[in-house]
């Protein structure tokens, strides 16, 4: 299946549009490709609270931009980005061994 993916930049591209379609609220398609479908389900599944949500996408967006800058061939979910971001901040909160 990982053979028939189109090259990361037009994965990229199609990442983006998803996620400009969410950032705007309306979906302007009913066709998706199959991870565009993960993608959208794993969003779903993270319960981002309404304050913070357009922040969050729009942090998301650019780490998956350099996810895919290094030579990803589909994006990171949201989850693993949020869990990414979460064990980062629990390190730099750990104190401080002597």
């Amino acid at each position: 299946m990982v053979d028939s993916l189109p090259d990361s930049d037009a994965v990229l591209a199609q990442f983006n549009r998803l996620i400009q379609e969410l950032l705007r609220g309306n979906m302007q398609r009913n066709t998706f490709r199959p991870w565009e479908i993960e993608l959208l389900l794993d969003i779903e599944s993270c319960s981002l609270r309404d304050s913070s949500k357009r922040d969050t996408l729009k942090r998301y967006q650019k780490a998956v931009q350099r996810h895919m800058e290094k030579g990803a061939r589909l994006p990171l979910k949201l989850s693993e980005y949020l869990s990414a971001v979460k064990a980062k901040r629990a390190k730099t909160e750990e104190p401080a061994v002597s």
